[in-house]
């Protein structure tokens, strides 16, 4: 059984692209995720995970995810090798989300006031 799961934050805005023949959009992206959230630490260790998305998921976590938004995903872990010009060949282990979702409550589109600034409406 191949299922992943993670909870982190992006390294870097969401790269969506498109594929040449079918023009399928591909979404790529690095997710650092901590590696023992229980522990309070100043030494925190993350690892960052590569992370791709293919289609309607490539095309949503592009539009609604940006830089240290933090997120979860669904998917699977992928390995694939690949030759450079060179003939060297390159091993990638990635994960490949099915599913990405918002990990954290929405901020709200309006900031609280200070507290100075409710005693100065008081008096």
């Amino acid at each position: 059984m191949n299922n992943v799961s993670l909870v982190g934050r992006l390294t870097k805005d969401v790269d969506l692209r498109y594929t040449t023949k079918k023009m399928r959009a591909v979404g790529a992206f690095t997710l650092a995720v901590d590696r023992d959230p229980r522990k309070v630490t100043k030494d925190k260790t993350a690892d960052f995970i590569p992370v791709v998305t293919w289609g309607k998921t490539a095309e949503f976590a592009s539009k609604y995810f940006s830089k240290g938004h933090r997120i979860a995903l669904q998917g699977s872990i992928h390995t694939r090798v690949w030759e450079d010009d060179e003939k060297n060949r390159h091993y990638v282990t990635e994960v490949v989300a099915d599913r990405v979702f918002f990990a954290d409550a929405k901020q709200r589109e309006f900031d609280e006031p200070e507290i100075e600034d409710l005693e100065e409406e008081a008096l």
